[in-house]
């Protein structure tokens, strides 16, 4: 492929990051991290899921994945030409347009393009809740459904995704992708590809910005570096990059918006920056404030009040996205004292070991009350609603969500941290708040993404180090929890 043709897969990063197409189109590859454990993990899960999806068919069809790459092009349009049913590991190319669609499947009026996901169809979808396409999955099933238009092969059907969940979900692209978004998915993707155009072209420039998917990109280290280098407004907690171009017109560094006389901007409770209401400039200014003052204290807005209870639980869960599994429930129960760690850990990852999981979970928590029950964020929360669902005999919805509302529940993260508070970091995770609150935990590399791929492989060998590493890492985030509680109590005072 020449640096001239546009691939699918340059689209779907777009969609991610524009930056990262940029990069990896002129930057020196050697400033690349390590592929990471995780995303290996990823990548053989993804293609583990694709042959047994493929494998399962249960129909004939022309495969292609086995053919070099040279020749696939033209064997794709034979095969198309000829009428084949089903074509696996096509490529398909017009003018300098090039897709390789996992799947093309003949309808009456043409072909169709399909990809096949290791991960869910669509985003936000949980129990009864409709999710919505995910705009790096539209972006790749226009192309496809663009050069199908173009050399006269397309069918009027949508394009789809066979997901994780062996759901096939339809992405019809005349339709959004939400009620709040304007343009269609046929018009994102007509725009994604015109922005990739003219960075190829050296038309467009793109800068790098922090956003949480960042941390598994092998750009991760040279972004950052140049970001804290710049002093980008991206390093500050919460301001993505469509928050940066807002304010850009009148700061663009973190020094400058926190010598900002801010009062010239906001009128009562408006904001005179399109965009960026009253409150929400109000706190980026105190964030920036507090990151370029090298003795800086984190402090609160607004007053907490913290569940009263000489008995404290601390829940943190570890999930795996790629088998649709909770596979442990970790507390520390802690009277006045260091507290004593508790965990519910699914051996096999199959539901039988999930439930049980859950069910023994769900007791303890339940035998422990009435006390003060507290975690970080909303995963929690969604995971258990989740199993609920799942495994109604064990707890209702109306259950769980009983008890994540009552007063002896507290989100550190939503209800503190990110709404009441101000701290001189450049993210508000568990682990950043910990450490600058003297915490360390016993890993070298520790992060939910790793226990994933601890789990998998605890799952092939049953080695019981990786297991012990596993609820080691969980008891770790517990126990943070544990430290940064007193520590911010203190400040309340």
């Amino acid at each position: 492929m020449s640096i001239r043709d546009i691939s699918a897969s340059m689209l779907y990063n777009y969609a991610q990051c524009p930056h990262r197409v940029s990069l990896d189109l002129f930057e020196d590859r050697s400033k690349r991290d390590a592929i990471s454990p995780f995303v290996e993990l990823l990548w053989t899960k993804g293609q583990e899921y694709e042959q047994e999806v493929i494998d399962n068919l249960g129909i004939d069809f022309e495969n292609l994945r086995v053919v070099s790459e040279d020749h696939r092009a033209s064997l794709t349009l034979q095969a198309m030409s000829d009428g084949k049913p089903l074509i696996y590991g096509g490529r398909i190319t017009v003018d300098n347009l090039v897709g390789e669609p996992d799947l093309l499947r003949k309808q009456d009026d043409g072909y169709v393009a399909g990809d096949i996901k290791s991960g869910a169809g669509l985003e936000g979808q949980r129990g009864d809740i409709e999710g919505r396409p995910k705009l790096h999955y539209a972006v790749q099933l226009g192309m496809y459904t663009d050069i199908l238009n173009k050399s006269g092969f397309a069918s009027s059907a949508p394009p789809f995704i066979w997901d994780i969940h062996r759901n096939e979900v339809s992405y019809d692209l005349n339709s959004s992708r939400g009620p709040r978004i304007a343009n269609t998915m046929w018009e994102e993707y007509e725009t994604v590809l015109l922005d990739v155009q003219a960075i190829i072209a050296n038309e467009l420039i793109t800068t790098p910005a922090m956003s949480s998917t960042c941390k598994l990109c092998h750009w991760y280290s040279h972004c950052k570096t140049q970001l804290l280098e710049a002093d980008d407004l991206t390093i500050i907690p919460g301001l993505g990059r469509a928050r940066r171009e807002k304010l850009e017109s009148v700061v663009t560094t973190v020094e400058g918006l926190a010598e900002l006389e801010i009062s010239k901007y906001i009128e009562g409770d408006k904001s005179k920056i399109k965009g960026v209401g009253a409150k929400v400039l109000s706190r980026y200014h105190a964030r920036a404030q507090l990151i370029k003052d090298p003795n800086a204290v984190p402090y609160f807005q607004e007053k907490v009040v913290f569940p009263s209870d000489d008995v404290e639980l601390f829940f943190d869960v570890e999930a795996d996205p790629m088998r649709d599994i909770c596979y442990l429930h970790g507390f520390i129960l802690r009277k006045k004292d260091d507290g004593v760690f508790y965990s519910f850990y699914a051996d096999k990852p199959d539901d039988r070991m999930e439930e049980q999981a859950f069910a023994n979970a769900w007791e303890f928590i339940n035998d422990v009350k009435p006390t003060a029950i507290y975690y970080y964020a909303p995963y929690e929360k969604t995971t258990l609603k989740n199993l609920s669902i799942k495994y109604p005999t064990i707890a209702s919805e109306d259950d769980v969500i009983n008890l994540f509302e009552s007063e002896i529940m507290m989100d550190l993260y939503n209800e503190v941290v990110r709404s009441k508070m101000i701290w001189p970091t450049h993210d508000l995770s568990i682990k950043t708040l910990a450490r600058f609150c003297g915490f360390e935990w016993r890993d070298e590399e520790p992060s939910g993404a790793a226990s994933i791929e601890w789990y998998h492989r605890w799952v092939e060998s049953e080695d019981p180090s990786i297991k012990q590493r596993i609820l080691e890492y969980n008891e770790d985030d517990c126990r943070a929890m544990c430290v940064f509680l007193d520590e911010i109590k203190k400040l309340s005072q």
